[in-house]
């Protein structure tokens, strides 16, 4: 194996790496990803205590035990470039020998939980529901700076292709499942399967106008009436296809659990998104402890 040269992975003065500034001993197997740095102790606030707490920029960590559980959450803050730099530097404080900057010959694999909020894009999940995706559905186009095919599935891709008559300018979509496991976990009847759309961001890429004309309005129309063998387009974030895309390709679990607090099918809001915030966080650490 080669040594990985110091301009690939960027390490502090105290051995942490670049972005995350941890070192392997402040994470845990198991760990909660969030958005906002500000929901970060929205969870912890449950915990027995916290035994790490580091923030650079908007990456905030805080590990701790819940209920005897250790546990990481961490904030990505928005979108796929996010994502990229906290999954590559997780993998590396667990399977990169730092000082030799190596990779180990035993890997291991992280279970990451992401908590966060969504808009759905079906009328038939309300305002106020839990969505799991199942699967996750990638516009963002940053995946393809890797090697996907062994993860990816082109009979989706292409059906999806083919209804939007997808613009051969624009990055093509993946589509990657969540990992099996922690699906099946997370399966209570009361918390809907989902077909999660990524994109790369928040106006124009998700079809809002605010000045700027879009390249095709008729998008989301698209995505809402796009069906392929039952599978629908339920919602659509930010971070779920990197999220599952990087841990299937890195050998770690993922799953995204969703808050609707928007439905753009019907032009509803949330009354209170932050409530509903707390209650998702409430079940996902139920099940977490008994994981």
């Amino acid at each position: 194996m080669n040594r990985i040269a110091e301009s690939e992975l960027i390490l502090n003065q105290d051995g942490s790496v670049y972005h995350l500034n941890l070192r392997p001993e402040h994470i845990s197997d198991t760990i909660i990803f969030v958005g906002d740095p500000d929901r970060v102790e929205k969870i912890t606030a449950h915990f027995d205590n916290v035994e790490f707490t580091i923030r650079k920029r908007e990456f905030k960590t805080q590990t701790g035990t819940y209920k005897g559980k250790r546990l990481t959450v961490i904030s990505t803050g928005i979108g796929p470039d996010n994502i990229d730099i906290v999954l590559n530097e997780l993998d590396a404080l667990v399977n990169i020998d730092l000082e030799k900057r190596m990779v180990k010959e035993q890997l291991r694999s992280l279970k990451i939980i992401r908590i966060g909020t969504s808009g759905s894009l079906q009328r038939e999940i309300p305002v106020g529901s839990f969505l799991a995706s199942s699967f996750a559905l990638d516009l963002s186009g940053m995946l393809h700076s890797y090697h996907t095919e062994t993860i990816t599935l082109p009979e989706i891709e292409e059906a999806f292709i083919a209804h939007t008559r997808w613009s051969i300018y624009k990055s093509r979509p993946l589509v990657i499942s969540a990992g099996k496991k922690l699906l099946e976990y997370f399966g209570e009847k009361e918390v809907y399967r989902g077909f999660t759309a990524t994109a790369g961001g928040f106006y124009g890429p998700q079809g809002r106008v605010l000045r700027l004309p879009l390249q095709d309005p008729e998008l989301n129309n698209k995505m809402h009436n796009f069906s392929h063998l039952g599978l629908k387009v339920t919602n659509l974030e930010m971070e779920t296809s990197a999220i599952y895309g990087l841990c299937a390709l890195l050998g770690h679990e993922a799953i995204s659990l969703n808050a609707i607090i928007a439905n753009r099918a019907d032009g509803t809001f949330a009354p209170d998104p932050k409530q509903l915030v707390e209650d998702l966080i409430g079940y996902a650490l139920g099940k977490i402890l008994h994981m």
